[in-house]
């Protein structure tokens, strides 16, 4: 399957540069396709800086895909987002740039795919020579033709065709609107084509057009540079950007099969009546007591009206006390914390060496990392800091009560309320920096039941190197 996905772009033949950008190519972990197509906004050099933020973003995230895909994807747009947002904020020149875009992550092994979508470019699923728009476009426009108000070709001619609801750049608090990203999911079953593209190609193909070079006899790089020619034979007013990914595993066929009808040598006539046995028929008869009759239709009545009374009572309990339905926040892990903390539950040995290459941005922590084995020895090679997620309270690292010898060499943490979570004396500190943390290290002592204990908390046995960092002479912590 090396040549099932295929991306292109063009500038267009009216355009002088190019604002759109794309992903075609498999993940990071090598599971997962990612077919991506994003449209920049906001003038000669904005719309290109916002493209490319949004892509390196995607693959930043996407590197390691892994656990319920929705819910990541719909978190690498809120951080794209954010990225866009405090780049305008520290540039006057880009404060118009935003980005449209559509993304999609699929699952040949499992025959999925997952998406996300914001803006007017678009997603289409072709499946036994039919195509279907699976997205939706986030405009005016687009809302009169996805409910049936105009036809394509009136939609093509809008003068208001690309005027658009939504983009990323524009609002820092996507977040809190859980409609701002469509997203969805589907079958992706041997034979489909996914199809990812801007509106420079669908402003100017029709549907039919499309449909006829995706089925065409074609490999898949032919059909998307087609696709460009296409747009640009009917003047090429925009970039043109086009993803295709093919699900080419061999398509299964089914033979449909009959149930087996049972032989018999006996002709049945459709239209003959039932044979009854011979001679009379005698029916039992057994008289029915009035007095049980009526002790049941009481009983009944009973029962009916007991109801109506309980449902009364309730119906009223509701009236006046109202119930209250809390909605707990749906935590989602970014790709880093992902990767990481699988690094830790697989890892063979006792040596966990954190690459600054790997790790080039600060880990941003959604939920706590957990460290469960007996010893562990975790340094970093450049520099590697974990930062706390602003909806984010808990610890950065929590070793468990079974843990006994842990040592976090050169590592930084930022932001949290508490760093790090630890039982007894299992945690050692080399060059360990904490900033803005309210609580470095909370440690937790274990004793047995009914026994006496004496002894004293040691405050802490550390020193405070030259380079700001804790050092520690020698193993163990206490608690702050």
């Amino acid at each position: 399957m090396a040549n099932n996905f295929f991306g292109i772009t063009d500038i267009g033949r009216q355009r002088d540069n190019n604002e759109d950008t794309f992903i075609a190519q498999r993940s990071g972990d090598g599971n997962f396709i990612i077919a991506c197509v994003i449209d920049g906004v906001g003038g000669y050099v904005g719309g290109e800086v916002a493209a490319d933020i949004a892509r390196d973003c995607i693959l930043e995230q996407l590197s390691y895909i892994a656990g319920d895909v929705v819910p990541l994807l719909v978190n690498t747009i809120v951080i794209a987002n954010q990225k866009i947002y405090d780049k305008k904020r520290t540039d006057k020149q880009l404060e118009s740039m935003a980005c449209v875009l559509t993304l999609a992550v699929i699952d040949i092994q499992n025959n999925q795919f997952y998406y996300a979508h914001v803006g007017d470019t678009r997603l289409y699923l072709l499946r036994d020579h039919t195509l279907i728009k699976i997205s939706k476009d986030h405009s005016f426009v687009g809302f009169l033709e996805d409910s049936g108000r105009l036809t394509e070709e009136a939609a093509m001619d809008h003068p208001k065709r690309n005027e658009i609801n939504k983009a990323l750049g524009f609002n820092p608090e996507i977040s809190k609107d859980p409609d701002f990203v469509e997203t969805g999911h589907s079958p992706f079953l041997p034979g489909d084509t996914l199809l990812v593209c801007s509106d420079g190609l669908t402003d100017l193909v029709d549907k039919s057009l499309i449909t006829g070079i995706l089925t065409s006899d074609s490999t898949i790089e032919e059909k998307g540079k087609k696709l460009i020619d296409a747009a640009n034979s009917k003047g090429g007013k925009d970039n043109v950007t086009v993803a295709l990914v093919q699900n080419d595993k061999a398509p299964r066929q089914h033979s449909a099969t009959r149930p087996a009808a049972k032989v018999t040598d006996e002709i049945v006539d459709p239209l003959a009546q039932p044979k009854l046995p011979d001679g009379p028929v005698t029916i039992p008869v057994r008289k029915k007591s009035n007095r049980g009759s009526m002790i049941m239709l009481f009983i009944l009545l009973a029962l009916a009206v007991a109801g109506f009374l309980w449902q009364y009572w309730l119906n009223y309990q509701l009236k006046q006390k109202p119930v209250k339905v809390l909605v707990a926040p749906v935590k989602v892990k970014n790709a880093q914390e992902i990767k990481l903390q699988d690094t830790i539950n697989k890892l063979k040995g006792k040596t966990l060496v954190l690459s600054a290459a790997d790790y080039p941005q600060p880990i941003i922590l959604t939920d706590s990392l957990h460290i469960d084995g007996d010893s562990l020895y975790i340094k970093a090679k450049g520099s590697i800091l974990f930062k706390r997620d602003s909806l984010y309270n808990g610890p950065a690292l929590t070793l468990a009560a079974t843990c006994k010898f842990i040592v976090l060499d050169s590592v930084a943490f930022e932001g949290f309320k508490t760093a790090i979570t630890t039982h007894n004396d299992a945690l050692v500190l080399k060059h360990v920096v904490f900033n803005n943390c309210v609580t470095p290290v909370q440690t937790s002592y274990s004793f047995p039941a009914n026994k006496q204990v004496s002894g004293r908390l040691f405050g802490g046995m550390f020193r405070i190197d030259s380079l700001g960092g804790v050092k520690s002479q020698e193993p163990g912590i206490k608690k702050k």
